[in-house]
């Protein structure tokens, strides 16, 4: 009967662009398992990208112009949240950065669940947005086990490359 089936989990997948986006993609093979969207910054190679998978674009935004990066930042927001009501996620996951923490907040916000996956390629230090999202998150993982010193609660999950 229709009634007896479940559903399957929403699982909102989100990153920057670039090797964020990059670690984020190494998960494909969960997105067979959920019904899954993800969210990136758009550039022509996600606009390519978008042909395969299920994507929706935020404004790309590098912070190396502060005063436009704020409006920029300010507007996926506003973006982020209305993604959010679009797609109705169960979980978020990310690998960060920027782009990526709205969502994470909106998420807890309305209950939903949190799983943050620390850059690979931070192996001492913590990311600005592993900071930020850590308080909230229900699960953080990290890639390598030094991570440890910075999150505490964290998860060793080792490289997902």
């Amino acid at each position: 009967m229709k009634g007896d089936r479940k559903r399957r989990k929403k699982v909102l997948f989100i990153s920057s662009l670039g090797g964020h986006l990059t670690q984020l993609l190494q998960l494909k093979p969960l997105f067979a398992e959920y019904d899954y969207h993800i969210i990136t910054e758009k550039s022509i190679i996600t606009e390519d990208l978008s042909q395969q998978y299920q994507m929706s674009f935020l404004m790309y935004g590098a912070r190396n112009y502060l005063f436009r990066y704020f409006f920029k930042f300010t507007y996926n927001i506003f973006k982020s949240l209305y993604y959010f009501f679009r797609e109705r996620p169960d979980v978020i996951v990310t690998t960060g950065a920027h782009t990526a923490v709205p969502m994470c907040y909106i998420a807890k916000l309305f209950g939903r669940k949190v799983v943050f996956i620390e850059s690979f390629a931070k192996t001492s230090t913590p990311t600005i947005s592993g900071k930020l999202v850590y308080p909230i998150a229900d699960l953080f993982i990290i890639q390598w086990e030094e991570m440890r010193k910075h999150y505490p609660k964290a998860v060793y999950g080792g490289s997902i490359y």
